[in-house]
């Protein structure tokens, strides 16, 4: 019983806060769905949300203790589903969700209309804690005569896995040093929006989970098409091209070459080849699953890259936000153009591993719902152009900002970002310097000066001393020390990374790397090109301490002597880089 008091004390806190209450010693960033809404949400109807597959089926039961399939509560309501287990306690995760259903519920009690054409579903993936009996328990306080609201478990681990499976949500139990599970989960948090034809229409992860902007996609379903205040091919050119011919506030011009003029036509084969396993030479792998656009397009869960059959890749996968914009490419900027770019891992063994461009040519000329995409886009046969420009078009449209710092900076709104957070800028182009390399102009900010640096990552992976233990990850979070012996027993020998030098052969340039660009920085941890500072607070305090000393360490790295103070007003101006229109480029 502890646990459900835990979980109802949490969901009252959470349900009551306003931006600026602090929560114990150490007040956790909250994610949009507890305040206001930044930006208002654009009207009902005036866009479109295509559809992205079935939602899928599976056994559930009910709180009553009835045996259902999950197909049996869509179908005559749109339907909004998440996933959580009761005793979480992740005040982003679990709590979250079922907050944002808790505020739909109150909205919708001025709209009964409305409320009876929607049904909320809250199914726990902790069946061995949440049984029916837990989860009627957890719901009270929650369900009302308002809004359909059903809380569902499922009979055991065995019916609940092909669910996880499809709604390909990675649910991982945290155990402690002794091997027991601890009774917590490490996931990702999702909720999947179903029309009536069980269709799934939306999927919202943490950064986009707000009440305002779920009534709004539920009552754009509600809407007939061909009532809708703009077509589709419309919409398409303004979701896709826009972002290139008017970028949003704080980017400039996005460069384009002559050779490649953008066109929706483009870019949207362009976003279809982007996602599509079948590029892989396995059919096992596509770009979307190291650049992940729910995780910033990287990869939340992995220092450094996997490609086909886990094959171990050096790098960490970069953020495609703003991408367009980069003079090189890769961490060690090996390409100039995103159109050759495209091609890298295409071809790497241990990437989607495809044996040579003619392989992967002849493949996609094989594919018949490729054909007419590319007579559309182009006009002219499948081949190696039309292939890279249509991934280097989608990829040129991936511009994130108009974040509350350009409001802020940009667009003079005084109250866009906290006092704390103009304390933190105003150190970023002073004391901090960190602007020196995450450079700053008159009228836009790509906080990056594309050149390359050595701040000691890069020497001390290559010339520590070996030691007889490697930190390994088991899960997000999740930590054991692993024997090398062991490790090199089953896996390959890995190799050294002298960063730019790779590429110019200068012994100047050994372990300098690309400065990335700071916008979204707090959707892609981790950080640094091996991933191996796991938090924006790692980072900074690695740069306070002066980076890792070595001969050819870059003479701006030096100590900071920031104090705690302004290390938090520094985290809370970075956290202000995201970018509000990213809904719109997922």
């Amino acid at each position: 019983m502890k646990y459900f008091k835990l979980a109802k004390i949490l969901f009252t806190l959470l349900t009551c806060l306003v931006p600026g209450i602090a929560i114990a010693n150490n007040p956790p960033t909250l994610a949009p769905g507890y305040s206001p809404l930044a930006f208002t949400p654009p009207k009902p109807g005036s866009y479109l949300l295509p559809p992205l597959g079935l939602a899928a089926n599976g056994q559930i039961v009910n709180s009553e203790n009835k045996d259902l399939q999950l197909h049996d509560l869509m179908g005559d309501k749109i339907v909004l589903l998440s996933f959580i287990y009761s005793t979480c306690s992740d005040i982003n995760g679990c709590p979250l969700a079922t907050a944002v259903f808790h505020k739909i519920k109150k909205r919708l009690k001025k709209e009964p209309l409305l409320a009876n054409k929607l049904r909320l579903l809250t199914l726990s993936f902790d069946p061995h804690h949440d049984t029916p009996k837990a989860m009627k328990h957890y719901a009270e306080g929650l369900q009302d005569a308002a809004l359909d609201w059903q809380f569902l478990t499922t009979r055991s681990e065995t019916e609940l896995q092909p669910i996880l499976q499809h709604y390909q949500q990675n649910i991982q139990k945290v155990s402690n040093a002794a091997g027991q599970f601890t009774g917590t989960f490490s996931h990702i948090l999702r909720v999947y929006l179903i029309d009536k034809n069980k269709q799934l229409r939306n999927i919202y992860s943490v950064s986009f989970l707000h009440a305002d902007t779920l009534i709004s996609d539920i009552k754009t379903l509600l809407i007939p098409q061909t009532t809708q205040t703009t077509p589709p091919k419309t919409l398409k050119k303004n979701h896709l091209i826009n972002t290139i011919l008017q970028p949003p506030l704080g980017l400039p011009k996005v460069p384009v070459p002559n050779e490649n003029p953008i066109t929706a036509a483009k870019i949207n084969l362009g976003k279809k080849l982007f996602f599509d396993r079948r590029l892989s030479a396995n059919n096992t792998f596509s770009c979307a699953m190291c650049h992940i656009p729910e995780q910033g397009f990287s990869s939340n869960e992995m220092a450094t890259a996997v490609g086909v059959e886990g094959r171990t890749v050096r790098r960490n996968s970069p953020t495609l936000y703003n991408v367009a914009y980069y003079q090189s490419l890769f961490h060690d900027g090996r390409e100039s153009t995103l159109e050759n770019q495209v091609w890298g891992p295409l071809l790497a063994d241990n990437e989607m591993a495809n044996p040579s461009i003619g392989y992967v040519i002849d493949k996609i000329k094989q594919l018949p719902d490729y054909q007419t995409l590319f007579k559309r886009a182009f006009k002219r046969p499948i081949g190696m152009e039309t292939i890279s420009f249509a991934l280097a078009s989608y990829e040129r449209s991936l511009n994130s900002a108009d974040s509350n710092f350009d409001r802020w900076h940009f667009g003079q709104q005084e109250n866009a970002i906290s006092p704390s957070a103009q304390q933190g800028y105003r150190l970023f182009t002073g004391k901090a310097k960190c602007s020196h390399c995450h450079t700053l102009a008159a009228n836009h900010a790509l906080f990056t000066d594309h050149q390359f640096h050595n701040t000691g990552i890069g020497y001390k992976q290559t010339m520590s001393t070996t030691t007889k233990t490697t930190k390994v990850q088991l899960a997000p979070g999740l930590f054991i020390q692993v024997e090398n012996q062991l490790i090199d027993a089953v896996s390959e020998h890995k190799t050294s990374d002298l960063g730019r030098y790779e590429i110019t052969h200068n012994p100047a340039d050994r372990w300098k790397y690309k400065t990335p660009s700071l916008r979204n920085i707090s959707l892609t941890a981790p950080y640094m090109h091996n991933g191996s500072l796991n938090t924006l607070e790692q980072v900074v305090h690695f740069y306070n301490q002066g980076g890792i000393n070595n001969a050819l360490l870059d003479p701006i790295i030096e100590p900071l002597h920031l104090t705690a103070q302004e290390i938090s007003d520094l985290l809370e101006f970075l956290k202000t880089l995201t970018g509000n229109n990213n809904h719109e480029l997922h």
